[in-house]
């Protein structure tokens, strides 16, 4: 009885260690690989699949449009594709399986935009090492919920506050930072690096210690999807009450929030917004509504004029003439919009038709157009450029 139990334990720590073995001793594929001269390469293995196909944020896209490319099957199934020799930037890609979507199962690292999860990979390098996690001092990213009487409900909000805030007694300017349609408060965050690129540049001495505030501009949610009390809820590209007014009417709630429970300036030149596509168009109704209320406002591809077909109902889209009149006799120190070349045509079209209405009144106003669509790159660059024009002492 012993020897036959001893010989059935002899027998499993045998397959044990072999099936260990197996673990450990198995072909790994990498994917992606970056190789010395900055060209990538992508791995897959399908034997089953008959196409594979990559998309990448570094392929030519305009406005929504996701370009794609086809993979190579090899002799053991794996499919491969190396790019060109990219740029430092933070690239975004998924892959395409006899035409089904999935992510690159070789690599960890994703980010949600709206419902759709992305794989990343970071080139360093040039403005890429603003998005890397660097050795530098690091700011503190706390998710907090407010009160919104103007909403009947509690929403949450990202704030990040910079290295040495809670050792600190000193008062900061405030950032507003708003998202485009789909996103949430965890866009900025995520596919934008907001606070990789303050941590960075604030340890660089290029822009002044602030704090950033990253709302929830969908008025209907009380968080992005998964972190309120209605559970897993898909995401979701257009939700109720979006950019019809409701979120610059009910604005003054996360202000009151901010300066409440943080130690703000407390005065115009101490508040900027700036935001991107939708947060863009809310940016430049926000700020004509409250016209005393921030110095800088930065409109990064903004949505502007893009839904004139929509009834204005809101108090918020209405006597806009006077509220522009009233921006500008409040002053303010920076109006910045910039924008992509190879951005849709409609939003183009509406930025060109505000910026008339902005000259028609002598408003004064940064412009830049770059190269690019609509897209992360751009926002990351804008970020980087809006932030260090601010509060400067």
């Amino acid at each position: 009885m012993k020897t036959a139990l001893t010989t059935i334990l002899l027998a499993l720590t045998s397959f044990s260690l072999i099936a260990q073995q197996n673990i450990f001793n198995r072909t790994e594929i990498v994917s992606p690989e970056i190789n010395k001269d900055n060209t990538v390469t992508f791995r897959l293995k399908g034997p089953e699949a008959s196409k594979v196909t990559i998309s990448g944020s570094w392929m030519p896209s305009k406005g929504f449009e996701s370009p794609s490319e086809e993979m190579h099957k090899g002799d053991s199934g794996v499919w491969t594709y190396t790019t060109e020799a990219l740029q430092p930037e933070l690239y975004r890609y998924s892959f395409s399986v006899n035409g089904v979507r999935t992510t690159d199962p070789s690599n960890a690292f994703a980010i949600r935009d709206v419902a759709t999860l992305s794989n990343i990979f970071l080139i360093e390098g040039g403005k890429a090492d603003n998005y890397k996690i660097n050795d530098v001092p690091h700011g503190t990213v706390a998710y907090r919920w407010y009160d919104s009487p103007g909403n009947d409900k509690k929403r949450r909000l990202a704030v990040y506050t910079p290295a040495g805030y809670e050792n600190s007694e000193e008062n900061y300017p405030v950032l507003y930072l708003l998202h485009g349609i789909g996103g949430d408060e965890e866009a900025w965050l995520g596919s934008g690096r907001a606070k990789q690129i303050m941590d960075n540049l604030i340890a660089q001495g290029k822009v002044e210690p602030m704090i950033m505030v990253m709302p929830n501009g969908n008025v209907s949610q009380q968080a992005a999807p998964g972190e309120a009390s209605d559970g897993f809820k898909r995401p979701t590209f257009m939700l109720p009450h979006t950019m019809d007014g409701k979120f610059e009417e009910t604005f003054i709630d996360i202000i009151k929030f901010v300066e409440s429970n943080y130690r703000t300036v407390e005065k115009k030149e101490g508040r900027a917004i700036a935001g991107l596509s939708m947060g863009g168009y809310h940016t430049a109704y926000i700020s004509m509504n409250y016209p005393n209320t921030f110095d800088y406002v930065g409109l990064f591809s903004p949505a502007i004029n893009v839904n004139n077909n929509q009834p204005k109902i809101s108090v918020a889209y209405q006597n806009i003439d006077e509220k522009l009149k009233a921006q500008l006799d409040n002053g303010y120190k920076l109006y910045w919009i910039a924008v992509g070349k190879n951005d849709m045509q409609m939003l183009l079209d509406g930025i060109q038709k505000y910026r008339k209405d902005l000259d028609a009144i002598d408003m004064k106003y940064a412009y830049k157009l770059t190269e690019g669509g609509h897209t992360w790159e751009n926002w990351r660059d804008y970020l980087v450029e809006f932030s260090q024009s601010l509060f400067k002492k």
